[in-house]
C-alpha cells in the first residue's frame, strides 16, 4: 500500500509538472501572437512565493484594514519576514477612483507610504465592478509573483494564515486546483433584490441554481489557473456576482474543485469550539453579513478566540 501511495503521489506530481509546462507553452504562444490579454512573464523572472493573499478592499475601508493589521495581517518588518521566510505574500488590493489623483487616491498614497502593504490595480473601483477587479487582480498577481497559489479574501473576514497555507499545501502537486467553500445558490432573476443576476436566462428556467462555485468571501486558485485568467482576460465573461464569474471561467476546464469547509467557519462560538477540539479554522465569517458582522468592532475578539497563535506560522515550511 505504501508503494501504491508513493506511485500515486509521483503521478500527481508529474501531472502538475505537465500542467505547468503546458501553461508556460500557452504563455509563450500568447506572447508571440500578441496575446488575448496581459502576458505572463516567465516564472524565472519573478520573485518566488508559496501563496499570494490578496485582500479585496475599498477606499472607505481604512478602519477595516487597520482591524486586520491589528490582528492577522503582519505589519512592517514582520510582513517582509513572512514573505522571505515562509513565502506568504499579503497585500490589500485596490484600484483607483474615477478621478485618478483625487482625494481618495491621495489618501491611499499616504497610507501606502506608511504601511507598504498595498497592491494597486489599473482598475476603477466600484461595487458593480467586482468581477472585473477579480479578473485584473489574478492577472496582476501572477505577473508579479511566481506562486503556487493565489488567494482572494474580503477585508471583513478573519484568516489564520498558517492554517490557510497548510490547507493549500495539501494540493501542491495537484494540477489546476480551485479551493474554497463550494455552493450552488439560486439564480435571482427578480430586479431590485441583492445579488440580482441580469443574465439569469443563461442559467435556464426560473428557479434554477448556479453551478458549483466557491463562495466569494475567500477562495484560492493554482498558478496555472491564474495564468489562464491573465491570458484570456478580454474574453472572460463577467456576471453580476464576482464569485459566480470566477466559477464560470473555470467550470469548463479540467479543474479539481476542492470543497474545504475550514475556509468558511462561523464566528465564535463555532470557530472557538473547533479550535478547542484541535481543528483550527483557516477562515471565519458570518453568513448573514457575507463577512464578519460589524467586523471593525469584533475582529480583535474573534482573533483572540479563534486565532491560531504566533507559533503556527513558525511551524509552516513553504518548500
Amino acid at each position: 500500500m505504501k508503494e501504491v501511495s508513493r506511485t500515486h503521489q509521483a503521478i500527481r506530481s508529474l501531472d502538475k509538472s505537465v500542467s505547468s509546462l503546458e501553461m508556460e507553452l500557452a504563455v509563450e504562444r500568447a506572447k508571440r501572437n500578441g496575446g488575448l490579454g496581459a502576458s505572463v512573464p516567465s516564472k524565472g523572472l519573478l520573485p518566488k512565493a508559496f501563496v499570494v493573499v490578496g485582500i479585496n478592499t475599498a477606499f472607505s475601508s481604512k478602519k477595516r484594514r487597520d482591524s486586520l493589521r491589528d490582528t492577522w495581517v503582519p505589519r512592517g518588518e514582520k510582513l517582509r519576514r513572512l514573505e522571505k521566510e515562509k513565502g506568504i505574500v499579503v497585500r490589500f488590493v485596490i484600484g483607483h477612483s474615477a478621478t485618478p489623483g483625487g482625494a481618495l487616491d491621495r489618501a491611499i498614497d499616504v497610507e501606502e507610504a506608511e504601511t507598504r502593504d498595498f497592491m494597486r490595480l489599473d482598475h476603477v473601483e466600484g461595487y458593480h465592478e467586482l468581477s472585473s477587479k477579480t479578473r485584473i487582480y489574478f492577472a496582476a498577481a501572477v505577473a508579479t509573483w511566481d506562486a503556487a497559489f493565489y488567494v482572494k479574501v474580503d477585508d471583513d473576514v478573519h484568516v489564520n494564515l498558517g492554517m490557510l497555507a497548510s490547507r493549500l499545501a495539501r494540493y501542491r502537486t495537484t494540477p489546476r486546483v480551485y479551493v474554497g467553500c463550494m455552493k450552488s445558490g439560486p439564480v435571482l432573476s427578480q430586479k431590485g433584490v441583492k445579488y440580482h443576476e441580469p443574465e439569469s436566462w443563461k442559467f435556464g428556467d426560473e428557479g434554477n441554481k448556479y453551478f458549483r462555485h466557491a463562495t466569494g468571501q475567500i477562495y484560492a486558485i493554482s498558478r496555472d489557473l491564474a495564468s489562464y485568467i491573465s491570458i484570456n482576460q478580454p474574453i472572460l465573461h463577467r456576471f453580476a456576482n464576482e464569485d459566480v464569474s470566477l466559477g464560470a471561467w473555470l467550470i469548463g476546464l479540467e479543474v479539481e474543485h476542492v470543497d474545504d469547509r475550514s475556509l468558511c467557519c462561523a464566528t465564535p462560538p463555532d470557530c472557538e469550539w473547533k479550535k478547542q477540539a484541535g481543528n483550527v479554522c483557516a477562515a471565519s465569517f458570518d453568513w448573514s453579513c457575507s463577512g464578519i458582522c460589524k467586523s471593525v468592532d469584533r475582529m480583535r475578539a474573534i482573533h483572540s478566540a479563534c486565532g491560531e497563535g504566533d507559533g503556527a506560522l513558525g511551524n509552516f515550511a513553504a518548500a
